[in-house]
């Protein structure tokens, strides 16, 4: 389940700043040591693939930061345990590919083979999906 799921703009979440302070400034690693609570301002996407959130500092000023920096709070303000199980994928070709394994091949006829080929090529792009 997203982020987008759990809380919307406006809502309070809390900054977990020992898995962001690396790459905050010392004004913003102040602000949060005032107060961890920050207010969604807005989502953002991160790389392609995540969702990020900008959040309004106890400071006044917005700084965004990744999904898993943050810890979503329930109504009565206290940290919702994150789950961190990936969603297992029950498809049968996803399992069949898993499966799946390659070896090397030493003779020319098998080489050519274009059978052979296409389960290289399955086998070494199966983790991309």
């Amino acid at each position: 389940m997203s982020i987008l799921d759990k809380v919307k703009v406006g809502n309070s979440v809390q900054v977990n700043l020992e898995l962001s302070r690396d790459r905050l400034t010392k004004e913003t690693i102040d602000a949060i040591n005032v107060s961890s609570l920050g207010k969604i301002s807005e989502f953002i996407i991160t790389d392609g693939k995540g969702i990020g959130v900008v959040l309004q500092l106890s400071n006044g000023k917005e700084q965004w930061f990744f999904e898993d920096e943050i810890d979503l709070l329930d109504e009565n303000g206290n940290v919702i345990q994150k789950n961190y199980h990936k969603k297992q994928n029950s498809n049968f070709i996803f399992d069949f590919l898993k499966g799946l394994n390659y070896d090397n091949k030493n003779k020319v006829s098998e080489l050519l083979n274009p059978i052979n080929f296409f389960i290289w090529m399955v086998v070494s792009f199966k983790d991309i999906f």
